[in-house]
């Protein structure tokens, strides 16, 4: 968490929880006998509960049953340079980002929780990237599916404490942020932009012509 409280939200926990699993990817770090070990896993939402799977060959695996986890996960982020700016010259550079931190212990699941996992997360993401036909557990082999379930390990993590960071220039004067807005949007970082306006909304001036609207500078 950052900690500049500009950049921190009172959110409900259910919206920060609904946030993390639409964004649906996370790094998840435990410390192990062998040290600190982190998997990039999936994510879904269960209620108050998230959940994810490894592949069983992955090293962590056997040390997920019973740990205590921290959970990453970042949404849209990219560099901000100066010359975005009005006034670059008493500037340097920085990174917007949006962030959630998730504190929980972990637990196995059982073979029915791991199936529920999986087709909460093709539900949770078919629908935005396959709508006229997404993919349902329907579609496969039995005996293939049930051969791959066999290669993966599914966990649940139970919540204890959650932080969350969006950083998105409220420190800055409106001229500085719509300058970073359309700073974003000449280098095709429209997510990152959107969530800017999203959070303070633009003042209706932003830069459109020359070098600053036309080059990823």
């Amino acid at each position: 968490m950052h900690p500049n409280p500009a950049f921190r939200a009172d959110e409900p926990v259910a919206a920060v929880l609904a946030r993390a699993a639409a964004i649906g990817f996370a790094h998840l770090t435990i410390a192990t006998p062998a040290g600190l070990m982190v998997a990039h896993v999936p994510v879904t939402r269960h209620g108050t509960t998230l959940r994810f799977h490894v592949a069983r060959s992955n090293r962590i695996a056997p040390h997920l049953d019973g740990a205590t986890a921290l959970v990453s996960i970042v949404g849209p982020d990219g560099y901000v340079s100066p010359n975005w700016y009005p006034v670059p010259g008493d500037q340097v550079p920085t990174w917007n980002y949006v962030a959630i931190e998730i504190d929980g212990y972990v637990r196995a699941l059982d073979e029915a929780g791991l199936v529920e996992q999986l087709d909460t997360l093709a539900a949770t993401h078919e629908l935005r990237v396959n709508p006229a036909a997404p993919w349902t557990r329907d579609k496969m082999d039995p005996r293939a599916f049930a051969a791959m379930l066999r290669a993966i390990r599914g966990f649940e993590l139970t919540v204890t404490a959650i932080r969350t960071t969006t950083k998105l220039s409220q420190n800055k004067r409106p001229p500085d942020r719509d300058g970073v807005i359309a700073g974003l949007t000449a280098c095709g970082n429209d997510a990152l932009a959107e969530a800017m306006l999203d959070v303070l909304p633009s003042t209706g001036d932003r830069p459109h012509g020359g070098a600053m609207a036309n080059r990823c500078v």
